[in-house]
């Protein structure tokens, strides 16, 4: 099952429903948009007790294209890396 944001928004929804949902949205876009920035500026992300985002960058190199068998620039870029915590990864993995 995947989840996309409207339905982590029906989810909020349900569960809070003092709360509007345009509020919902926006408390959902702001945190996405932080998190984007924080990444984009190369810094950690870590949600206690979930998750971990990091950014690692990968130094510019020549490749082989399969296709043809030239060489090819791939110019430096940032590589996200995903680390989830030691609680999550023991309950998704009891039988």
């Amino acid at each position: 099952m995947s989840y996309n944001k409207s339905d982590i928004l029906k989810q909020l929804s349900k569960n809070f429903p003092n709360f509007g949902q345009k509020n919902l949205s926006k408390i959902i876009s702001i945190t996405l948009e932080n998190i984007k920035k924080s990444l984009k500026d190369n810094e950690r992300v870590e949600l206690r007790d979930c998750i971990i985002f990091e950014t690692k960058l990968l130094k510019a190199r020549h490749a082989r294209d399969p296709r043809n068998n030239q060489k090819v620039f791939v110019p430096e870029r940032k590589l996200i890396k995903f680390k989830i915590s030691k609680k999550w990864q023991k309950k998704i993995n009891e039988k």
